[in-house]
């Protein structure tokens, strides 16, 4: 049912106006009411977009703040805040992240002042923290590092390194210390086994008789102990950034070539050197050098042990002038031969030896060269050389024939060496009184040789024998040959000339060494054996011998 007031008579005018004019204010009203719906719609509409984009902001900020927090629960950096009050007991921690917890704390005991941070350092630490601290504050250091141990619930002590600084904030005005703890206990430990190894190590070097030596790769010394200063007669600082060798000599030379090698971690050089005091004076000295690398490879210093050989040299200068005392002094004058022999010891006393044996007094008495050779070479070798030659000369002395005198020299000597693993090779020939026929006995030796010009031919002194020293019971046998002739050139020598080498390696030969018997086969026995000698150390070309050289040269006259 509707109501119509336009067409009922009923209803007074007044009153229809009346109705009229209620309605077109609801219209109005209505319109208006319609209209703030539409803008509050688009209002809502607008904050609900807003808020759906917050959301969607606040979801990415969640997710960073979630990892962060767990970042910092599994890092060794603790987190704090605390009020920078000038009493310690008001330095209440306002902030202090969960991972406290690795020292047995929560953060709750620090945020309710349950506990003050101060009471778990280590006690030891106390005072040395406040004077850093003092010190800090009367220079306004606002930022600072400072390294101490704290004690853990469980009451073991641990290394940190506090990183403060001072903030303020800039509504209130608090000032605040801020920063973080970050474990270091084991760096801090790696740090002193090494620093306790490095002292160790400093001890040793300061304290050793023998010098050491640092240097760049430019040979230039970076570090030295006292030792080497003293054998130079200089103050360690005088020393410091200067070349110990002058380029070319022989120890410069041996550190270079081992800067060449490939890299070995134990490729140590030893070698013998000399090095000029201040005073002038020579010092012979022994190095030990290494050759420092980077993980590369390349060169990054040389590192030297220096031992002083002043008095070792001494003592072997008196020993090589008491082996020389045994070796004949000259050659003897025997009707019908000229002789020389000479020996070369590669280094101050050796392992060589060799004799001349012979009756002078007697009438056509045969006459003996022996040389022999005791494996190696230096003190050991010419002691076992001294006593082979004592007892052959006081055998040699007694009847009896060649084999008799060299296996009775055979069972001395076993006796006293057999254990050591050495021997000794000998060669004893013997010229009969005519000068006619040589009977020998090779035990081990390299075969003498005999050189005919008229012939132009060489001929090996061969024959069955073991060396000296091997065989208690070896049955020696002698050889024997006749018809010597005038200029035929005997040559009896040990393998230290013919396995001499030069720098490129290459061995000098027996076959060059033949060559300079024959080329100076007409010359006076003296001439040959200087040209032996010459031929081999040009062809070394300076490289020091391996092994000692001797040489017997008998030229029939």
């Amino acid at each position: 049912m509707s109501m119509d007031t336009h067409n009922d008579p009923a209803l007074p005018a007044d009153e229809l106006q009346r109705l009229r004019l209620t309605a077109d204010q609801l219209k109005k009203d209505l319109a208006a009411a319609t209209q703030q719906n539409r803008a509050l719609r688009h209002q809502l509409d607008t904050l609900g977009g807003e808020l759906h984009r917050a959301n969607d902001a606040k979801h990415p900020a969640d997710q960073a703040l979630q990892l962060a927090e767990l970042i910092i629960e599994n890092s060794p950096a603790i987190l704090f805040r605390r009020l920078a009050a000038t009493d310690p007991k008001d330095r209440k921690m306002v902030y202090v992240s969960p991972n406290i917890a690795r020292f047995g704390y929560r953060a709750e005991d620090f945020l309710s002042g349950r506990i003050m941070y101060r009471t778990i350092v280590y006690a030891g630490d106390t005072e040395k923290l406040q004077q850093e601290i003092r010190y800090y504050v009367s220079r306004n250091i606002e930022t600072y590092t400072q390294i101490y141990r704290v004690v853990t619930r469980e009451g073991a002590i641990r290394w940190v390194e506090d990183r403060t600084s001072v903030v303020e904030d800039p509504t209130t005005g608090v000032r605040y210390h801020q920063g973080i703890v970050i474990d270091i206990h084991r760096r801090k430990e790696a740090e002193e086994k090494l620093q306790h190894s490095e002292e160790k190590y400093r001890r040793i070097v300061e304290t050793a008789g023998e010098g050491f030596l640092l240097m760049d790769k430019d040979l230039k010394v970076i570090d030295l102990n006292a030792a080497y200063a003293k054998m130079i007669g200089e103050t360690p600082e005088a020393l410091m950034g200067q070349h110990p060798f002058k380029a070319g000599d022989d120890a410069y030379r041996q550190i270079r070539s081992a800067h060449d090698e490939a890299p070995s971690p134990a490729a140590y050089h030893e070698f013998e050197g000399e090095i000029i005091s201040r005073d002038g004076r020579i010092v012979p000295v022994l190095f030990h050098a290494n050759a420092l690398r980077s993980d590369t490879g390349a060169i990054i210093g040389t590192m030297a042990f220096v031992t002083d050989m002043s008095e070792q040299k001494k003592a072997l200068f008196l020993a090589a002038e008491v082996q020389r005392s045994l070796l004949p002094d000259a050659a003897p004058h025997v009707k019908g031969l000229d002789i020389a022999g000479r020996n070369v010891p590669c280094d101050e006393i050796g392992g060589d030896y060799f004799d001349f044996l012979w009756d002078a007094a007697a009438v056509n008495s045969p006459f003996s060269v022996v040389v022999g050779d005791i494996t190696g070479h230096g003190v050991d070798s010419a002691l076992l050389m001294s006593s082979a030659r004592a007892f052959l000369r006081m055998r040699a002395s007694q009847p009896g024939t060649l084999t008799d005198i060299v296996t009775a020299m055979n069972q001395h000597l076993t006796e006293d060496i057999y254990a050591t693993g050495r021997f000794m090779t000998l060669f004893y020939l013997s010229i009969d009184g005519e000068r006619k026929g040589i009977e020998w006995v090779r035990a081990g030796h390299d075969p003498a040789l005999i050189y005919d010009p008229a012939q132009d031919c060489f001929e090996e002194l061969k024959g069955p024998g073991l060396a000296l020293g091997v065989d208690q019971g070896y049955p020696y046998r002698s050889q024997c040959t006749a018809g010597l002739q005038a200029g035929q050139v005997i040559v009896v020598g040990t393998d230290g000339i013919w396995e001499g080498r030069d720098r490129n390696g290459a061995m000098f030969g027996k076959q060059r060494f033949q060559e300079v018997i024959r080329r100076n086969a007409a010359a006076s026995a003296e001439s040959i054996l200087n040209k032996v000698f010459q031929e081999q150390a040009h062809f070394s070309r300076g490289v020091k011998p391996e092994d000692d050289i001797t040489l017997v040269v008998v030229k029939v006259v």
